[in-house]
């Protein structure tokens, strides 16, 4: 045999290929269940200033004033009809309903089941999600069939200058 074939193809200080050397590092199951928990733990604290941000936004969510927005004319929608609108962003579809001569409910029209849109049957009196047969209380949001738990978010409306205008997006109660 030559001494050239008896030659390591790898140097002797490369911890990968030398399982035999004394200072190996080693990482047995308590060395690893220790990295794991020191992981989680400083994943933990640095989410802990993001969690703070959210729950203080979370939490001032129901004061949250946007400009009012007018959504119709008092002449332009009969007792009874209803018209979609967008409120509070361009991307937030919404229906106000026209319920009496002075009274008048709004909610966003996003089913709390799946956010399909739901619509005002006027010959029925109900507000109806055709997705899964969900319906809402039109005075109240509240659903009263199918399988949606929550109410609709009721946007507050005021009439004002012979228009219906939007006021805020009210959270409902947990």
């Amino acid at each position: 045999m030559s001494d050239k074939n008896n030659k390591i193809p790898f140097q002797e200080d490369n911890y990968t290929h030398n399982i035999n050397r004394n200072n190996e590092r080693k990482l047995d199951r308590r060395g690893f269940m220790k990295t794991l928990v020191g992981a989680a733990g400083v994943f933990a604290v640095s989410s802990l200033p993001w969690g703070a941000v959210a729950a203080k936004e979370l939490m001032g969510l129901g004061d949250k004033e946007y400009p009012n927005k007018k959504i119709i004319d008092v002449k332009s929608i009969a007792i009874g009809d209803s018209t979609d609108f967008k409120f509070p962003g361009d991307h937030d579809d919404a229906i106000l309903i026209r319920l009496s001569e002075n009274k008048y409910v709004s909610y966003q029209n996003a089913c709390t089941h799946l956010r399909c849109p739901v619509f005002w049957v006027k010959e029925e009196g109900e507000m109806i999600c055709p997705c899964h047969h969900g319906k809402f209380d039109v005075n109240t949001g509240a659903p009263t069939a199918g399988p949606p738990r929550r109410p609709l978010p009721e946007i507050e409306v005021k009439v004002e200058n012979g228009a219906v205008y939007a006021v805020r997006v009210k959270r409902y109660e947990v």
